[in-house]
């Protein structure tokens, strides 16, 4: 029995087995779309600058709504 999962970029279901070799994507092309939203940097790991900045920006929102 196979594992079925759904595409990072489509959605699209998936056998996950050695014959696919786009593994966890549907096709090559959903492949290279994903790589080049890496590329681009649309997707980007949280880091804790990142998290710490979020919160200080969250926190002036409040204090200013609070006055």
């Amino acid at each position: 029995m196979s594992l079925i999962v759904n595409c990072p970029t489509c959605g699209a279901t998936v056998e996950w087995a050695e014959k696919n070799a786009a593994r966890p994507f549907c096709s090559e092309r959903c492949k290279l779309i994903d790589l080049g939203a890496w590329a681009s940097e649309s997707y980007r790991v949280a880091t804790d600058e990142d998290v710490s900045a979020a919160e200080t920006s969250s926190a002036s929102i409040s204090t200013r709504s609070s006055d």
